[in-house]
């Protein structure tokens, strides 16, 4: 035994750094995709079990404490070399060495690295004092080695809740570096006195609504707009820090908000004038947990904007309207229904399966007509949204509706897509809610050829509403498409239930696991003219 006893250490602790480097490697990137926060990663966690703790790394798991502890049991050497061999060969067959299809893979950022680095530490750290606590307690050294053996399994295992720990301890150290690019960008957008900033805020239409703005803007002004969902005070800052330069006239900031006083936050970093609510609803309820606190929360940008500033509300949703009506800055209301009380509006909707026309006026009578590619109706709510900031900042009707006429479909976002195969694609996979994904049936249902085809996981971050919202779009489902396809079997029962009660043929209903059965399946069922609606695409952690 002791001529193999070194040569069994070192493989052991090879194979703990291989399994502890590809078990760290996945949780990382759940962590990354759950931005960081410790609440969120728990709530992963516990209702991803499955891919935390999946089934074959339990059983390999398990059979390897088995064999080290009934060495340490029975306290036979003999057994020593044996189980140290088996267990090396279980945590190896218990490695997912295969990487997952991810539609957005780990980016080892600076604070990706850091975590990393802190993660490996801290496993190092609780085997030292392990190891120490052992050498103590324990004269054998063979069981020594044995009981080190049977901690470090454990360890590995519970390693989702090692990450959790790591980010604890590491969370000073990030906090002070982000307050120091924080306010290295409050102190540069300061700098340029002639800077136009617009704030733009809302539970769903935001980033739309920053892109279809700064086309039209550019009509006049020389404009920088956060880049793709860049919505947070570390993406804004950045965005600040690299990018913003004195040739630029207005900056256009998308504002996103998780907890009560994300948004005041944002709008103390980049210190607009001119602030958008483009929607309330309920979103992100797991952390809001009422529409009151999602009210308070996007009304900050509004507290926050200077005394001279100009609010921007969406006055055809019922929470806004709210929002508006106690608000005594200066304001400009916009919307498609109580027309005589807007400040701008939109009437004449022709809404087709290639674009939008309509007539954009003003509460002084004035009024122009306008052609968009976009698709939906609520993007005609976007796109006032944009005409009231460029109002705000001097634009005429006439330079409005040519930048309105510039505007394209932002990716992912009732995107039509005509790959030349003879089928339409509407690619709405963009972070689906009750309003959109309504919208995009209504889009759907005013194709006159072809068959209806929607490809959906349905909705999250919903809170308690969630069950009963995705039930209503499996209705809304039902009565506008042929075919349904579900991506994930147990995230859809609430959409199954809500398609089965309105009589939809069961035959025309499949229920998938992946985006790659969904496209099998679609592949089984597509012909030439059908229209495909592609409705939501959970990111990587929502996986089943």
């Amino acid at each position: 035994m002791n001529s193999i006893f070194i040569p069994v250490v070192i493989a052991s602790i090879v194979v703990w750094g291989i399994a502890f480097y590809f078990r760290s490697r996945f949780l990382l990137h759940m962590m990354q995709l759950e931005g960081y926060k410790n609440k969120n990663f728990l709530n992963w966690i516990n209702e991803f079990k499955h891919r935390a703790f999946y089934s074959k790394l339990n059983l390999t798991t398990f059979l390897a404490l088995i064999l080290i502890i009934l060495a340490l049991v029975t306290k036979n050497g003999k057994l020593v070399g044996v189980s140290a061999l088996s267990w090396c060969a279980f945590i190896m067959l218990g490695i997912k060495f295969k990487k997952e299809k991810v539609k957005k893979d780990l980016v080892y950022t600076e604070r990706a690295k850091r975590l990393m680095t802190t993660n490996i530490i801290v496993n190092i750290v609780l085997i030292i004092i392990a190891i120490i606590i052992l050498v103590l307690t324990v004269e054998n050294t063979y069981f020594l080695y044995l009981s080190a053996l049977l901690f470090i399994t454990v360890t590995y295992y519970l390693q989702p809740y090692v990450l959790y720990l790591s980010n604890v301890i590491v969370a000073p150290i990030e906090k002070g570096i982000n307050q120091k690019f924080f306010d290295m960008a409050h102190d540069k957008v300061r700098s340029f006195d002639k800077l136009k900033i617009v704030g733009i805020t809302g539970s769903y239409g935001k980033t739309s609504t920053k892109f279809l703005t700064s086309t039209i803007l550019e009509e006049k002004y020389n404009v920088l707009k956060t880049p793709e969902s860049y919505n947070t005070p570390m993406g804004v800052s950045k965005v600040i820090n690299n990018d913003l330069n004195k040739e630029h006239e207005v900056f256009v900031v998308e504002m996103g908000a998780r907890n009560i006083g994300d948004i005041r936050e944002m709008a103390e970093l980049a210190g607009p004038k001119i602030g958008i609510i483009t929607s309330i609803g309920p979103t992100h309820l797991e952390t809001f947990v009422n529409i009151e606190n999602i009210m308070k929360t996007k009304y900050e940008l509004i507290e926050e904007l200077p005394a001279d500033g100009i609010a921007i509300f969406n006055y055809d949703n019922k929470y806004i309207k709210k929002l508006a009506d106690k608000t005594f800055k200066e304001k400009i209301l916009y919307g498609m229904e109580d027309i005589e009380n807007l400040d701008l509006y939109a009437t004449d909707i022709e809404v087709s399966e290639t674009g939008s026309t309509f007539k954009l006026g003003d509460k002084e009578g004035n009024s122009i007509i306008c052609s968009t590619q976009l698709l939906g109706k609520h993007n005609i709510a976007n796109l006032l949204a944009g005409a009231a900031v460029a109002r705000a900042l001097g634009l005429t009707f006439e330079e409005i509706a040519s930048g309105i006429s510039k505007v394209e479909a932002v990716p992912h976002r009732l995107q039509l897509i005509n790959p030349g195969t003879g089928v339409i694609i509407i690619d709405n996979a963009f972070n689906s809610n009750p309003i959109s994904s309504k919208a995009a049936l209504e889009v759907l249902g005013q194709f006159k050829e072809g068959r209806k085809i929607i490809i959906t996981p349905g909705m999250v971050e919903l809170g308690d509403e969630e069950a009963e919202a995705n039930k209503e779009f499996g209705r809304n489902i039902a009565k506008t498409c042929d075919f349904a396809i579900l991506v994930g079997k147990n995230r859809t029962k609430p959409i199954q239930d809500g398609i089965n009660e309105m009589g939809f043929s069961k035959e025309n209903l499949f229920v998938v696991a992946s985006l790659d059965e969904a496209t099998k399946a679609l592949q089984s069922i597509v012909r030439a003219k059908d229209v495909v609606l592609f409705e939501n695409d959970l990111p990587d952690n929502y996986n089943e």
